[in-house]
């Protein structure tokens, strides 16, 4: 009972707090669950691959997946998902009346302006998170070929017209035939 105590409040505070979406939720996530010791690095890495890979927003498919290994099963993943998707759901009902309301607010104007440096910043920090030997390698030839791959799918995603979905293809294809 205690440890569905645990996930409801960490899982509260991350959708309570978790501002600009699931990426930006990722530091927020990583700080509670894995900081907590509850699960590895390790696993930590391998669940956001895999919340990426299922359809759904990652914050609420890594809380569904962390809530079923954590909480022993389906009553933990449910409570996990319900903790992470309630608040934001009230605030966003909350928020919507307010700023339709007041929409003119030179205060309301000021904090949206804000909201997106911040929104970035999450995002930059989930990105930086997960620059990891999970993910890079720990050898230096296997973070070489890596950050050579991950370089790569920046520029053809950024400077390209090229659908993310081949860019992610052929990234697992290299990385397949490489490693």
């Amino acid at each position: 009972m205690t440890e569905y105590l645990k996930i409801i409040y960490a899982y509260l505070k991350i959708g309570l707090f978790g501002f600009g979406g699931g990426y930006a939720m990722l530091s927020l996530i990583e700080r509670e669950i894995v900081g907590s010791g509850w699960i590895s690095s390790q696993m930590f890495t391998d669940i956001v691959a895999i919340s990426q890979m299922t359809p759904g927003p990652i914050g609420i498919n890594s809380a569904t997946y962390i809530g079923y290994v954590v909480g022993g099963g389906v009553i933990g993943s449910l409570l996990a998902t319900l903790a992470v998707v309630i608040p934001p759901f009230c605030l966003t009902l909350w928020a919507a009346h307010y700023i339709d309301h007041h929409r003119q607010s030179t205060f309301i104007q000021g904090a949206m302006h804000g909201l997106r440096y911040v929104v970035v910043g999450l995002i930059a920090s989930a990105a930086l998170l997960l620059i990891n030997h999970e993910n890079f390698g720990s050898e230096t030839s296997q973070q070489i070929i890596t950050t050579l791959i991950c370089a790569a799918s920046f520029c053809c995603v950024f400077f390209t017209k090229i659908h993310p979905i081949l860019v992610i293809i052929a990234a697992g294809m290299v990385g397949l035939i490489v490693f």
